[in-house]
């Protein structure tokens, strides 16, 4: 009888080319994670450049992203170190002849739970950064004025009165300081005089020759913003704002000498002042 021969079977050319194959669809993948990873990793500093660009009051750390993307990245890493070695194995396998085990990948398995935690872990931050940049977006609305007044040189301070009651508020410390007031001009009364509605706006027109004079000498242009104005008006929202010329635009539009800055410069605290 025979003795039992151990027959092993040659692998053929496919099994090497399908084994480089897999070996290149990992590398693929691990390319992804750290690609994927770098793009996360900047995400943060990306929402904390838009913040500057916004003008945002206060910044808000975004860190959490650094982490995310780093692991994402380590991830990449690992899968390429793992998948080099898995081929080196199963070609090693192959050249003997021995039988290649046919089981679940471990490693598409453990990578799979890993980018599946990583993304809902993801998804929970993004809805949080979504849920702080919107409150944060109102709460910059509700200080903001109706017009994107820091590059146009108006300045709007939030009042806690009423129009009427911060117009006499103004009229009280002009008076005090021995201001001259010129006119009070009342938009929205002469709107309702034509049968229009208008919130309540009132324009305060105010000054004293002896700060003008100087000012209009150095620059005749000037007349054109003076005497100083102040406006209180109302929003749709039913806010109360005081609006005024920023004196740095005032002396950059008519090129004021520096040393009259303090002449324009008194509306600063006359604004404050009727705001409170």
């Amino acid at each position: 009888m025979d003795a039992p021969t151990e027959t092993r079977q040659k692998a053929d050319l496919r099994d090497f080319l399908a084994a480089e194959r897999t070996f290149l669809a990992w590398i693929r993948t691990g390319l992804a994670l750290m690609g994927f990873g770098f793009v996360v990793a900047r995400f943060g500093l990306f929402l904390q450049q838009l913040q500057v660009v916004e003008h945002a009051s206060s910044a808000q750390s975004y860190g959490v992203s650094l982490w995310f993307g780093t692991a994402l990245i380590t991830a990449g890493v690992v899968v390429n170190l793992l998948s080099a070695w898995h081929h080196l194995r199963l070609v090693r396998e192959l050249n003997r002849g021995g039988p290649v085990p046919s089981r679940p990948s471990t490693q598409a398995v453990l990578i799979a739970l890993f980018l599946a935690l990583v993304g809902l872990a993801m998804a929970i931050y993004l809805v949080s950064v979504h849920s702080s940049a919107k409150v944060h977006f109102e709460n910059n609305n509700e200080e903001l004025s109706m017009t994107p007044a820091a590059n146009k040189g108006i300045l709007d301070k939030p009042s806690n009165r009423s129009v009427e009651q911060t117009v006499e508020k103004l009229k009280n410390i002009l008076q005090s300081r021995g201001v001259t007031l010129f006119a009070v001009i009342d938009h929205s009364g002469e709107a309702e005089k034509v049968g229009m509605k208008m919130p309540p706006t009132k324009l305060l027109i105010f000054g004293s020759p002896k700060a003008g004079t100087p000012l209009m000498l150095a620059a005749p242009s000037s007349a054109l913003d003076l005497p100083l104005k102040i406006l209180i008006w109302q929003d749709a929202q039913g806010k109360v704002w005081v609006t005024y010329n920023s004196p740095a635009y005032l002396q950059e539009r008519h090129n004021l000498p520096s040393e009259l800055l303090p002449n324009i410069a008194v509306i600063e605290t006359l604004a404050t002042k009727a705001a409170e």
